[in-house]
């Protein structure tokens, strides 16, 4: 069965409450629109507090289920959508994760990913602040169809996008928070959106999916740094076709389809997952292959 997907693209602020209604507003404009799975940029609840190591920010974080997964639920149960968010989750003192949630059509959570991939570079120190995943790649069952979730940094990974594809994902939503450092965007900014954009795709073709992922726009930090997301959030198809394309520097709400039927007339014509050679991947497990 066909069903639509939405993706709302956000400038974020520094208040929970503030953010949350905006999400609202963007999800409600994608509801209208017939968008049936809806997903949210990651971390949306706030500025990307990331951009440096402080111990304050650990307050931002809440239970799952919590605030976040109980707001969210209640607006998927009265629009009868399924809502993919972003969560800080506090899990116990001194563990702490970045997390994606499935609100199904019902207002239940379906489904919980930890992101497991955690970035540690200039702007980006996440790993002060999350505990790699331990739930596994998560592919869930929601009332539309079998959803992937990962997130942001987990975009670079083919075995991420494989492994959350071989559970039966028929769409890999990538809630994202990626941006250009300033002093980049001239010499570097073009090519590290097409790189962005260009990795995610091969997700889909490799895998014979939809991908679905969603930015942030706006700049956050201070004003001569800091980080400027760049937007551009999208949906492709199986073939690795742009479906629907957002601005780099506004809010907006995108809206495609998604056609189990194309999945599988994809897979019958470009079959790589039949021609995998199982038998034959075990060095993957190793960190590097060095020479003997």
């Amino acid at each position: 069965m066909k069903f639509k997907l939405g993706l709302v693209q956000m400038r974020c602020a520094d208040d929970a409450g503030t953010n949350l209604a905006a999400a609202e507003r963007g999800i409600r404009e994608a509801a209208r629109r017939k968008a049936q799975v809806i997903c949210l940029p990651e971390l949306f609840g706030g500025l990307y507090f990331c951009q440096e190591e402080n111990h304050a920010a650990f307050e931002r974080a809440e239970p799952v289920p919590g605030p976040t997964c109980e707001a969210l639920g209640r607006l998927a149960r009265e629009l009868e959508v399924v809502i993919v968010g972003s969560v800080f989750e506090r899990r116990a003192a001194g563990v702490y994760h970045n997390t994606a949630v499935v609100l199904d059509a019902d207002g239940s959570l379906a489904g919980t990913y930890r992101k497991m991939h955690i970035p540690d570079d200039p702007l980006y120190y996440e790993k002060f602040y999350f505990t790699p995943g331990d739930l596994g790649f998560q592919a869930v069952e929601t009332k539309f169809g079998r959803v992937g979730l990962l997130v942001c940094w987990d975009q670079w990974y083919p075995e991420a996008a494989r492994v959350t594809a071989l559970k039966g994902a028929l769409v890999l939503f990538y809630p994202t928070a990626i941006g250009w450092h300033p002093r980049e965007k001239r010499e570097h900014g073009a090519a590290q959106v097409d790189a962005w954009r260009t990795v995610q795709r091969a997700h889909a073709i490799a895998n014979g999916v939809y991908v679905a992922a969603v930015n942030r726009v706006g700049h956050e930090g201070p004003r001569r740094g800091g980080l400027v997301f760049w937007g551009s959030s999208f949906v492709c198809d199986p073939f690795g076709r742009i479906l629907a394309q957002a601005s780099t520097g506004r809010p907006e709400v995108l809206v495609a389809e998604c056609d189990p039927r194309h999945l599988e007339t994809v897979r019958r014509h470009w079959p790589f997952l039949r021609d995998r050679r199982v038998d034959a991947y075990g060095p993957i497990l190793e960190r590097h292959l060095d020479r003997e």
